[in-house]
């Protein structure tokens, strides 16, 4: 994407993003102007230069600054690492659920392991502050594109609209959309954002998506890391899939629907081998639909794959065998987590036993919790990424096996569809993962339950599994806990609230015109 390398020059668009992130957040706040600040029409010239800040936009899911790995960050007030969009959305999706615990004491972290946040948690606001930061740029880029009549870059301006549907996605999936709503239409300086609604954020997503799938480019017709249109139908399936918990309406039809026309007109299929997808050369994959994009040379990063892959190893493992230097000895996984694998013959379960206990009695001590090793910085072929201290492996924000199972829980929830296409789908990922027909089922085994467990067992520490426990009402119930959950080792039912997060404590106190999530 963009020759892999991420072209800066937005000092004009921080400055410009700084306008509305600095009137929402109080701690953190983008990169102030400096002397070397240039005007928007001459960073938005000409098409080129259009090109290079839509890399800025994409970059903004993968870095966290103007240099890399540190020193220049987007967002002031949390440790650079800390504050990447990757980085923050696998704490917040990942950490807070039953796939992942966190040895670390950094300030606010250990309140994921407990479902213990508070508004005034620094992670909570790291996410937040990432997601208004990408906003606001976004928006600029689309006001200076729909001045300008050029194919290429009305082009260009679809793709910039998929990126804010997303981001606003991803700010209505974790705080319920009572969020601030701010579009090309504002005016940069005006008044504090007012809040929206999830009804009207839903809607005004779905609307964004439905007008542009029919003009980004068709699918697998981009340059690799750009989306294309099957990447807005995974987002509206996905969008569709979680409608009844942001907005009370089933929509479980339209969810079918777009899985479909990701299933069987993307050209997009499983990869043969599971443990490929996660390796540094992931980019030969014809799996992923939407890649964030890292390289150990070009694209540095303490957050990301980095942070994914490091934090998992310590302990006994080998740092080489991950391609990196050392580990840090952060994350492992609940007994709960393991408890669904076949362990002797399921192909995912990608877990380091040796020397690690199944049981987490100590929290802050690596060897309690397996390991896991889906994740590694080295090539299929066993060669040696770019850097041992930065991940070359992409992230895959959509990938085929998730619409699979999209379209099967959207035909179990009565959205319509064929319930045999929906056990062969579900199949072809377990041949996968077995190697055969023997971890095959039948109609009669294909239930949600079912569904639930098989999207752990395939999309662990993805980035998806607090969606699915709210979405089953499984996230604080009682009726499962794992580890640590509730704040006690055996796990325990927590308060509903925590379904969605707060908004900061720092923005509610800097907008007068907001007010805080239920609960908080």
């Amino acid at each position: 994407m963009f020759k892999n390398k991420y072209q800066i020059i937005a000092i004009t668009l921080v400055f410009l993003g700084s306008v509305f992130v600095a009137s929402c957040t109080d701690v953190l706040n983008t990169s102030p102007i400096d002397d070397s600040v240039i005007s928007s029409n001459i960073v938005y010239e000409t098409p080129e230069d259009f090109r290079q800040v839509l890399a800025k936009l994409y970059a903004g899911y993968a870095t966290t600054g103007q240099t890399g790995p540190a020193g220049n960050p987007d967002i002031q007030g949390i440790d650079e690492g800390f504050s990447s969009y990757v980085r923050q959305l696998w704490v917040n999706q990942v950490l807070s659920s039953d796939e992942a615990v966190v040895a670390w004491n950094d300030p606010g972290l250990p309140d994921f392991n407990m479902q213990s946040w508070t508004a005034s948690n620094d992670f909570v606001l790291g996410m937040y502050s990432r997601i208004f930061y990408q906003i606001p740029l976004t928006n600029e880029f689309i006001r200076e594109a729909l001045q300008r009549d050029e194919d290429v870059i009305q082009g260009y301006l679809n793709e910039a609209r998929f990126l804010r549907a997303l981001s606003y996605w991803h700010a209505l999936d974790l705080y319920g959309g009572n969020v601030p709503f701010v579009t090309e239409n504002d005016p940069i300086g005006s008044d504090m954002p007012e809040p929206t609604n999830a009804d009207d954020l839903f809607n005004y997503i779905e609307s964004e998506l439905l007008a542009i799938e029919g003009d980004l480019p068709a699918t697998r017709d981009n340059e690799y890391g750009r989306v294309d249109q099957a990447a807005a139908w995974t987002l509206l399936a996905k969008l569709y899939l979680n409608s009844e918990v942001y907005t009370g309406q089933d929509r479980y039809s339209d969810a079918l629907t777009y899985s479909e026309k990701v299933i069987d007109d993307a050209g997009y299929y499983l990869e043969e081998n599971y443990e490929h997808l996660f390796l540094a050369d992931n980019d030969n994959s014809n799996e992923i639909i939407m890649p964030i994009r890292f390289h150990g040379q070009n694209t540095r990063t303490f957050g990301g794959t980095t942070f994914i892959i490091h934090a998992a190893v310590g302990g006994d493992m080998s740092a080489s065998e991950f391609g990196i230097e050392g580990g840090w000895a952060g994350h492992r996984v609940t007994p709960q987590l393991v408890e669904k694998f076949d362990m002797e013959n399921d192909g995912r379960a990608l877990f380091h036993t040796e020397g690690q206990n199944l049981e987490i009695d100590d929290i802050s001590d690596f060897r309690d919790g397996y390991a896991v090793t889906k994740w590694k910085n080295v090539n299929s072929d066993g060669s040696p990424a770019s850097s041992q201290d930065y991940a070359d492996t992409d992230f895959p924000m959509f990938r085929v096996a998730d619409v699979y199972l999209i379209y099967a829980e959207a035909v179990l929830r009565g959205g319509g569809g064929d319930e045999n296409r929906a056990v062969d789908l579900v199949n072809e990922l377990r041949e996968r993962a077995y190697g055969d027909q023997s971890g095959n089922i039948t109609a009669a085994e294909l239930d949600l339950n079912f569904i639930l467990d098989e999207r752990a067992r395939e999309l662990y520490w993805e980035g998806h599994r607090r969606t699915d426990l709210v979405r089953y009402g499984l996230f604080t119930s009682p009726e499962y806990v794992w580890a640590y959950k509730g704040g006690v080792q055996e796990g325990a039912g927590t308060s509903d609230h925590l379904n969605i997060f707060p908004l900061p404590a720092s923005d509610v106190n800097a907008n007068l015109n907001l007010f805080q999530n239920d609960g908080y």
